[in-house]
């Protein structure tokens, strides 16, 4: 039975609008010709914009600068990202990845000097996406893919629990009734998307009660004015760019990282597909503007897109063009009314949006018991990695090498040597033509043995290695080879090698005898 891919999270009835076919629904202009589309699109952004507000705030006191740096980074992404950006319905914004990166920079050096960081990632971010390092996707194996789900649904439930602990007990019932409202209303009625419910209903049923709760504005101050064009205050000297170039390198990783992997999950939830070298200069895009306005910077934001993809049914750029407009909106025109919001509202939402991103089916026990154990031990490693540092690029970089290790392990042992042929030709009743026949891949990992699978004092003067079924990959097994060739030859025996396929001969007459000692 194939394996389910990582779409088979749990969904539920979340798209309000007639489905379109493949990437049609993907198209602004059809969900612009299209009502019942549009009208999810709007409210999708709506949700997601109040969701971004307290991520923003919260992110920015990690990063160690103002809430409203935050915040203004993230409508202005999100806008650009909306018209440049490559994965329709993908929220980009401030993110707690990033900001832990750059942190240090706005520590010891100052708020002008974090800027420039951010403008620096988001021109070497463009550079790598003309370099193709979106091609890199396609050595991210599934189990690494599914641990980096799984470890993005415990991050964004732990994330909520600041907000759990020492409150007044009515937080409770308030996060509990927002989760319920997110449950049952989509059983009877998907015209309006159940968070945005939940969280009109849980603030005007507190505002009602005049409880005293945790609310939006006990996160930061939000901003009473539209950004600036705002230029870094640096030097333009070699020792800036030593000061910021590394941890711009870092943010540019980083961002493409999560963005590349999350946009790799919402094609597997809309089946559809989406440009990632476009996404990934976009991403450069947004940054640079982010900067140069007095943003921290971002990338895709996992909680927030799963909001607008899975759980509100977005699917276009409009929903991430609205969700900027919408927080830049709510912020200036209405930041008293938001402000009023209880943190118990949103944290409901993130809950339903950490189970609907699990990938329940990976860690039920029949899937553990069929599952081989290398491939569960990379998807663990993927998850206790990212969940212990909170960096999705760590986990995803072990995850991938881990993979790498268990591979090379596996075909390791595809790889063998048989004695076909001997041939008597003096009629001596002794052979005097031995031949080994080497079946499989040779590289590293495969031919590091080889030298040991030939019995140099008992063959014959004249030994034959056919390589018909095999091939060459890298200079290991030319070197490998050529320790074999010097044994024989300490011992006065000649060795031939034959079969080699084009590409194996050329690697071979290329590297043999130019690699150093052979023992």
């Amino acid at each position: 039975m194939p394996e389910p891919s990582v779409t088979t999270l749990p969904t539920g009835p979340e798209i309000s609008a007639v489905p379109e076919a493949g990437e049609r629904e993907t198209s602004t202009r059809a969900a612009l010709r299209n009502p019942r589309r549009l009208r999810t699109e709007i409210l999708a952004g709506l949700v997601v914009a109040l969701a971004l507000i307290p991520e923003a705030i919260s992110f920015s006191i990690i990063a160690g600068v103002d809430p409203r740096v935050g915040l203004f980074s993230s409508f202005i992404m999100a806008i650009t990202i909306a018209v440049v950006g490559g994965r329709p319905a993908m929220i980009t914004a401030a993110t707690g990845a990033v900001a832990l990166v750059i942190a240090p920079v706005a520590r010891e050096h100052g708020l002008d000097y974090f800027l420039a960081t951010v403008i620096l990632a988001g021109v070497l971010q463009i550079v790598l996406s003309l370099l193709g390092v979106a091609k890199l996707m396609r050595f991210i194996p599934r189990m690494v893919m599914v641990g980096f789900v799984n470890a993005l649904a415990i991050l964004i439930f732990t994330a909520q629990l600041p907000y759990l602990l020492g409150v007044p007990w009515l937080v409770y019932p308030m996060v509990a009734l927002g989760i319920l409202v997110m449950v049952a209303l989509p059983r009877l009625t998907t015209l309006v998307p159940a968070p945005l419910v939940a969280i009109v209903a849980i603030t005007a049923l507190v505002w009602a009660g005049g409880w005293s709760l945790p609310d939006v504005s006990d996160q930061g101050e939000l901003p009473t004015s539209l950004p600036q064009l705002f230029l870094p205050d640096v030097p333009l000297t070699l020792e800036t760019l030593q000061i910021i170039a590394p941890f711009a390198l870092a943010m540019a990783l980083v961002g493409l990282l999560e963005s590349l992997m999350t946009a790799k999950l919402v094609d597997g939830i809309t089946d559809t597909h989406s440009d990632k070298t476009r996404e990934s200069w976009g991403l450069g895009v947004a940054n640079m503007a982010s900067g140069l306005f007095g943003g921290m910077g971002g990338c895709a934001m996992i909680g927030q897109t799963m909001i607008n993809v899975k759980v509100s049914g977005a699917r276009t750029r409009i929903s991430t063009f609205l969700a900027g407009a919408f927080l830049l909106a709510l912020v200036l025109g209405a930041g008293p009314l938001v402000g009023m919001i209880p943190m118990a509202a949103l944290v409901a939402v993130m809950i339903m949006v950490s189970v609907a991103t699990l990938d329940w089916h990976s860690i039920h026990p029949a899937t553990l018991r069929r599952m081989p154990r290398a491939e569960t031990t990379v998807m663990v490693l993927t998850v206790l990695v990212t969940v212990c540092t909170h960096n999705l690029a760590y986990g995803v970089i072990v995850g991938v090498v881990a993979a790498m290790v268990a591979f090379a392990r596996r075909v390791a042992h595809f790889a063998y040597v048989d004695r076909i042929v001997d041939t008597d030709v003096d009629g001596d009743g002794e052979p005097d033509v031995r031949v080994y026949k080497v079946t499989g891949e040779l590289f590293f990992a495969t031919s590091n043995d080889l030298v040991y699978q030939f019995d140099y004092a008992a063959d014959p003067a004249r030994v034959v290695i056919d390589l018909t079924d095999s091939h060459i990959w890298d200079a290991s097994t030319v070197a490998a080879l050529d320790g074999v060739q010097t044994k024989y030859e300490r011992l006065g025996k000649s060795v031939e090698i034959v079969g080699l396929n084009q590409a194996s001969a050329e690697r071979h007459e290329l590297l043999t005898g130019r690699l150093g000692d052979s023992h």
